[in-house]
This record gives structure tokens, sequence and C-alpha cells, in this order.
């Protein structure tokens, strides 16, 4: 890539990322690309150029977003961190949902077609990714075989669906509160030292 090449993808990066944190704080109708223009320090005419109408570029901006989150999460899988930091990472971490609303997102997804057919196949793309991962956690003793895969999938969606509430962010800001949710993630709500 040379130097053109590299400003082009700097500064189409800084437009995604200010229109993520402008659509997300006040929705999709109150956010004109004048507004993102100067929030990402460009001109009007640079976003119609790179991404023509404002559909155009949240469509972009989803896709980009739920893309490099699926890349995250599967990098994550692949390391060579143990099983259980793995999937402490993947449910206490908010790293990924501090970007986007799922509200925001939900909407979205409810009025274009496009978008939820988007984010349906990104997450069809690495579904396999995640169901390897379960397959190994059953298979080193970590993840009860006897719990279905659909459910455990669930279960990380349901997990995913607290994480981006304002509770679960003043949760995670207590050490103590956290370690206790994670010994309830992993051992239930029963003594794991009673017969």
């Amino acid at each position: 890539m040379d130097g053109y090449q590299r400003r082009t993808e700097k500064k189409k990066n800084t437009i995604r990322e200010a229109a993520l944190r402008l659509f997300s704080a006040h929705g999709f109708d109150k956010v004109s690309l004048a507004e993102i223009a100067r929030e990402a320090h460009v001109s009007p005419v640079s976003i119609y150029n790179y991404f023509g109408t404002k559909d155009g570029l949240i469509r972009h901006v989803v896709l980009t977003f739920l893309e490099e989150a699926w890349q995250d999460r599967v990098r994550l899988i692949q390391s060579d961190m143990p099983f259980e930091q793995k999937v402490e990472k993947m449910i206490f971490d908010t790293a990924d949902t501090a970007a986007i609303n799922p509200e925001f997102l939900h909407v979205l997804m409810s009025n274009d077609p496009e978008i939820k057919d988007m984010v349906e196949t990104i997450y069809q793309k690495y579904l396999p990714d995640l169901l390897r991962f379960i397959d190994a956690g059953k298979k080193e003793g970590y993840i009860d075989p006897n719990i279905s895969t659909e459910t455990i999938v669930m279960y990380f969606n349901l997990l995913k669906e607290v994480k981006t509430t304002d509770l679960f962010r003043e949760v995670t800001a207590n050490p103590r509160m956290l370690e206790e949710l994670t010994r309830l993630f992993f051992y239930g709500l029963l003594n794991k030292d009673k017969k």
C-alpha cells in the first residue's frame, strides 16, 4: 500500500469511527453527514466520495465493526491462553460492546433488511469457530458434555446482551463482584464443595 492509499484508509477509518460514535449516541436519523464530517475533521464531499449516501456509510460502519469484533474473538479463541481465561475474557471484557449501542444495532436491523442480512452473514461466517471452541471445551472437560452446543451458544448470547447494560458496567468496576460473577458463570449458584 502506497502513501496515498494509507492516507485514504486512515481518513476512511476516521470517518467510520466518528459515524459510529455519533450514530450510537444520537441515533441514525438525528445525525447528519455534515455533523459526521465535522467530527471526523473532513469535508462532506469526502464522505460522499468514499461511502456515497448516509445509508451506505451506516452499512459500511456496521459491517466493519462486526467483522472486526468477530476477528478479535477468533484471535482470542485461537490464542494460547488457558480455556477458562478465554471464556472469562469473552464474557467479561467490555471492549467489544463499548463501541456500538446494541439497541441502535437492533433498530437498524429491524428497519433495514440489508443490514440484517449482513449481520446474519457475519454471524454464520464465524459460527464454526465458536462451535469448535465449545467442542474443544467439552473434550478438555471444561464444559459439561451433557449440555447441548445450541444451549451453550444461546447462553453466550444472553451473557453478551447482559454485558451491554449499565448495571453490568458498574459491576465490572468492582473486583469482588467480578470475581463472584466469574465463579457463578463457571459453577452456577450451587456450592461446588457440597456433596
